[in-house]
């Protein structure tokens, strides 16, 4: 039987040492650290994200700012707020909720978030960092991947680590990560050939692919740590992983759920990376 990775609980560890933090710049310093979530339209999924990060805040005792704006705002519009909440001191964070209607320039926002208040790390100045490994945040859900792995005792030194996807949100920064700690590092996508076979070889192996139990219990070495980064919807409207997690669990040394992986660690990154620049926004080195 694998080791099953409790990413509420260990997201909740995340969270717990964030308010201690909070608490301390609060009573040291007379600093609360402020994020400002903007959700532009209505998608439902959005909805759910922004209120549970409305209700971390609480949690860890930060400042929560919510802009909702409608479906029709425009690109201008939603720059101009930009501009606004990267001059406003009392917000350390920003977040604007993807995806945004199709009337707006995702590039072009992300963009226009000073690189200091870029929370979720998208900023082509922090992915740079990344690269180099001279950073100040990481992206919250491969951040969030490397804790749990970390919660498992399991080195990454060393080790043959697979990323399956290569987006700029998960897949090529998870790589980076995972590189970063001196792993072994292959990135597989929808043109890898014979994508079982490489999968196969991974002691790591992190599925982020965006499709329902994809990776199949051949794909799985034996004793491999498999990290499911994928939500998606079945039909019965039941959430599920990119790993078929029934079939491949008893070949794993350990592994993430789905719920109750990777999802909760997201959050509690987002609250990290938010401390993190509120200190780094006032000078704040202990």
């Amino acid at each position: 039987m694998a080791q099953l990775i409790d990413g509420k609980a260990v997201s909740a560890k995340v969270k717990e040492q964030v308010r201690l933090e909070t608490q301390a710049l609060i009573e040291k310093h007379g600093i609360t650290p402020g994020l400002a979530v903007v959700i532009v339209g209505n998608d439902p999924a959005s909805r759910v994200y922004v209120n549970n990060k409305k209700k971390a805040c609480e949690a860890v005792g930060f400042k929560s700012f919510e802009y909702a704006l409608p479906e029709e705002t425009t690109q201008e519009e939603l720059l101009e707020l930009v501009e606004t909440l990267n001059a406003d001191p009392n917000v350390n964070g920003i977040l604007v909720q993807l995806p945004v209607p199709k009337q707006i320039d995702d590039k072009a926002i992300i963009n226009a978030i000073s690189p200091a208040k870029d929370v979720d790390a998208f900023h082509p100045e922090n992915v740079g960092r990344i690269m180099i490994g001279d950073y100040s945040f990481l992206p919250c859900t491969p951040a969030g991947a490397m804790e749990l792995i970390d919660s498992t005792g399991i080195e990454v030194a060393g080790k043959r680590c697979v990323v399956i996807g290569r987006s700029n949100i998960v897949g090529k920064p998870m790589a980076m990560l995972l590189l970063h700690r001196s792993g072994t590092v292959t990135i597989c996508h929808s043109r890898t050939q014979d994508l079982a076979s490489v999968t196969r070889e991974a002691d790591i192996l992190v599925a982020a692919v965006g499709r329902a139990n994809f990776v199949t219990a051949d794909m799985v070495k034996e004793g491999a740590v498999v990290i499911d980064v994928g939500i998606n919807r079945l039909e019965n409207g039941k959430l599920c992983g990119d790993v078929d997690f029934a079939a491949v669990e008893p070949k794993a040394c350990a592994i993430t759920p789905v719920p109750g992986g990777v999802g909760p660690m997201t959050i509690a990154m987002l609250m990290r990376n938010t401390l993190t620049a509120a200190k780094a926004q006032h000078g704040i080195t202990d």
